[in-house]
């Protein structure tokens, strides 16, 4: 199992953290994650993933209910960043 650090902006971070879509399309591949919320109020949110095959979760990434959720969570695609712990 890898560790993984991810960022992006979302719509609203309420809404985005409290989501139960993220653990529908995550979950099935055994991900887990913890998330955090900037301090200082802005849209940015993280997240620490424990991600078992990230092989699997690219190719899970490029689908239409992965793209439907991030549409569902408000997450600005264009601003995910994955950091991958070394």
């Amino acid at each position: 199992m890898a560790t993984y650090l991810a960022f992006h902006e979302v719509d609203e971070v309420d809404h985005r953290l409290s989501s139960p879509k993220r653990e529908e399309v995550l979950g099935p591949l055994g991900i887990t994650i913890r998330t955090f919320a900037d301090p200082q109020g802005s849209n940015r949110v993280g997240l620490i993933a424990e991600i078992p095959g990230f092989a699997a979760f690219q190719e899970l990434m490029q689908t239409e209910p992965a793209a439907e959720a991030m549409k569902h969570d408000g997450v600005n695609a264009d601003t995910l960043v994955i950091l991958a712990e070394r």
